[in-house]
């Protein structure tokens, strides 16, 4: 009998360094990238796409008169390929309600940091001039909230004396490579799911920090 898998499209703005992650997991995962969509054209992730025979396409931002219009461009790509899941993987536009409202509990996006530690932009270094003691990666579920959708999953990286931001951002993204492919399986095994605002994992609602993907 074929194997049923779970349709995603993963969002990108870049390089697709998580993108390719995603890819390299999906045989073993239960999960099929149906199509990856980028904001930007050109950028090297619609490569990596094209190498795996992955659809793409570009929507850019540019080409739109208002945020609203390329929301709602966006979403009706989405819809024509009609995916279970929305998959963030370096996509740098912020989406609106009206957007995050239309596919509500089926987006997921990964932060380079201990969320709420640090939403937005320029996290590395944000946690060096902070003197934290350690920094990291989370994977949420996308809410209209900067980065404030309920936690699913967390890991840490120390750091260290005389870290630079370079140096703790590369330790971070090689977290992110592990902890996004293992979300994105819960969510196509029927596992994860967001329910009233709470993240749901094997029908236990999980703590506001989420998990460390190690013990699941």
């Amino acid at each position: 009998m074929e194997q049923t898998h779970c349709h995603i499209v993963v969002l990108i703005s870049g390089a697709g360094t998580n993108l390719q992650a995603l890819i390299d997991a999906s045989q073993s995962s239960g999960y099929k990238i149906s199509a990856v969509i980028s904001n930007r054209p050109e950028v090297f992730g619609l490569q990596r796409a094209k190498q795996d025979n992955i659809h793409t396409l570009t929507i850019d931002h540019k080409s739109f008169a208002s945020r609203d219009k390329f929301d709602q461009a966006l979403g009706n790509a989405i819809e024509e390929i009609n995916p279970d899941l929305i998959v963030l993987a370096g996509f740098m536009r912020i989406l609106g309600v009206d957007f995050v409202n239309r596919f509500e509990g089926r987006i997921l996006n990964i932060h380079p940091s201990l969320l709420p530690n640090y939403p937005g932009t320029n996290t590395h270094q944000r946690a060096i001039d902070a003197g934290d003691k350690e920094h990291g990666v989370s994977v949420h579920f996308v809410t209209a909230d900067l980065d404030g959708g309920p936690v699913i999953a967390q890991e840490s990286v120390p750091i260290l004396k005389d870290d630079t931001a370079e140096a703790l951002a590369a330790r971070v993204l090689e977290k992110e490579h592990i902890v996004y492919p293992k979300v994105v399986s819960w969510f196509a095994s029927g596992r994860l799911h967001m329910k009233a605002g709470k993240v749901i994992l094997d029908h236990e609602e999980l703590p506001d920090t989420g998990v460390n993907v190690h013990f699941q």
